[in-house]
């Protein structure tokens, strides 16, 4: 699983407990899984359509750094499923997963759209043929 994204857990992002706030994690990794989507399937138009069971495996408390990290999982004729897992950059636990997420690629009108991808985009391939 590549993690891309880092989050620096500041005051406004805590709950009455003083750990990270679930909602703002999630709104997080929606945004994140969202990027990762427009790039996988090279269309800015895409939508979430299912999150399954969320699980928080332990917290986030102010001033800890946190990554993201998605991968796809499968390819449909419209959608792309991903799996996901937050961890704390230093110490490595895991602070959340959430085992599939799916995102549907749609044309301007918000009616599904078939996007003819089959395999993961890694970002060197993204850039292949503009240094030349």
């Amino acid at each position: 699983m590549n993690f891309h994204t880092r989050k620096w857990v500041k005051p406004e992002d805590l709950n009455p407990n003083g750990t990270l706030f679930g909602g703002s994690l999630l709104r997080w990794i929606d945004e994140e899984a969202a990027i990762y989507a427009i790039v996988q399937l090279e269309n800015h138009h895409v939508v979430t359509k299912y999150i399954s069971e969320i699980n928080f495996v332990s917290s986030a408390r102010q001033g800890d750094i946190i990554e993201m990290g998605i991968t796809a999982t499968d390819f449909g004729n419209t959608s792309l499923t991903m799996r996901c897992e937050v961890r704390n950059k230093i110490t490595r636990k895991s602070i959340l997963t959430i085992d599939k997420m799916v995102f549907v690629n749609v044309d301007q009108y918000g009616n599904p759209k078939a996007h003819g991808k089959t395999k993961i985009k890694f970002i060197e391939e993204q850039f292949q043929g503009h240094n030349q």
